[in-house]
């Protein structure tokens, strides 16, 4: 009568680990038999809990582990898609100017056509795609894009939520889906782990290789970027961090929008309707009241300096958000001095004192405070 040999499950685990290393199949397990003279069903009990699939096991993967996995790969984005709105609320001091017409036909059309905006700072780019979707009722997904950007941001990745491992969705899969519009803001302080969207940017979707998926583009979604630059980088050194951007990622964006500041009558729209917001009041007579002269003489303070700082007379520029900036400042001051040179402050003294100067020249009903007092008397 034959003896089978008494081995412990840490003995086989050993044996099996010594014989053929981490990763064992059947044909394996039988020659160890063999060789020890122990009952196959005696081994495979032992390591059941090993065992990754059918005639295979691995002594470093328990089956628990196996499953987790195997859930976290199938778990649904942290939070799901239809839990949210994404539809921008309409602003009530939009003024539409620029190329805010061609882009909304675009949004409009739900084709894919992804479009490229540039401009300086503060011209109202982003704000223009936003308003555009909300007046279509059109979700909009945005990203602002830093050089630290990469695949993880943008596509998704597992995140640990309420102690599981989930795959939660980037925003690049969420308007996939969802078939919004994806707005990569500041697109040219990106790096070349941007350029994981190239697929994406061809409307063929993307094959998400942590959950072994491919996602397809629903209908409507579309990519719009806006940036400082045109992707070539900043020779002048205005735009410093803005990258020189893939030739082949820019090739796939089909058109590019140049946006301009808007013209003075169209700022002063802006400007009215921003002082309304913020509780300024506006007489609707023939004859403008004082706060709808200074909007006025505000713009005309921005065109001048505009046009001498592209003539290259200056190195500054006066934003149209930085004019809101100073509305929003009197509101709260009541002081048109105080708002101007607060705003003015994030300048060196040389260019905040020759900004003061000129404003000085364009409002003649302009009386700035003595030197080394405070504006607070003329509260």
């Amino acid at each position: 009568m034959a003896f089978e040999i008494k081995m412990t499950k840490e003995q086989v685990i050993d044996g099996l680990k010594t014989d053929y290393g981490t990763e064992i199949t059947t044909n394996d397990i039988k020659v160890f038999c063999v060789k020890n003279d122990i009952g196959y069903q005696t081994v495979t009990k032992k390591i059941q809990e090993f065992k990754v699939t059918k005639g295979k096991w691995n002594l470093e993967v328990t089956t628990q582990v196996v499953e987790d996995l195997n859930q976290s790969y199938q778990a649904p984005a942290a939070m799901p898609a239809v839990e949210q709105n994404l539809i921008p609320d309409k602003d009530a001091t939009f003024v539409k100017f620029g190329p805010f017409t061609d882009v909304k036909k675009i949004i409009q059309s739900k084709l894919f056509y992804p479009s490229f905006i540039t401009g300086l700072s503060g011209n109202g780019k982003t704000f223009s795609v936003e308003q555009a979707c909300a007046q279509l009722g059109r979700e909009l997904i945005r990203v602002n894009i830093t050089i630290e950007t990469d695949e993880d941001d943008l596509i998704g990745g597992f995140r640990l939520i309420n102690g599981s491992t989930v795959w939660h969705n980037g925003p690049v899969i969420e308007a996939l889906q969802r078939g919004a519009v994806l707005l990569l803001d500041e697109v040219d302080l990106a790096s070349n782990k941007i350029l994981c969207l190239q697929s994406i940017l061809e409307g063929k979707g993307v094959f998400v290789k942590k959950i072994g998926k491919f996602i397809k583009p629903a209908n409507g979604f579309n990519v719009i970027a806006t940036a400082n630059t045109k992707g070539k980088g900043s020779e002048d050194g205005r735009f410093i961090g803005t990258n020189v951007l893939n030739e082949a990622f820019l090739e796939r964006f089909c058109v590019t929008f140049e946006q301009q500041y808007p013209n003075p009558v169209t700022e002063h729209k802006i400007l009215t309707a921003k002082a309304v917001e913020v509780g300024i009041q506006l007489l609707d007579t023939r004859e403008p009241c004082e706060n709808t002269v200074f909007c006025k003489r505000l713009v005309d303070w921005a065109d001048i300096i505009r046009k001498t700082f592209f003539d290259g007379g200056i190195d500054e520029v006066i934003s149209t958000r930085r004019l809101t900036h100073i509305i929003r400042a009197y509101s709260i001051f009541n002081n048109k001095e105080k708002a101007i040179k607060m705003c003015l402050n994030r300048f060196d003294d040389e260019t905040k004192q020759s900004f003061m100067e000129l404003y000085d020249k364009v409002d003649p009903d302009f009386v700035p405070a003595e030197n080394g007092q405070e504006e607070e008397s003329l509260v």
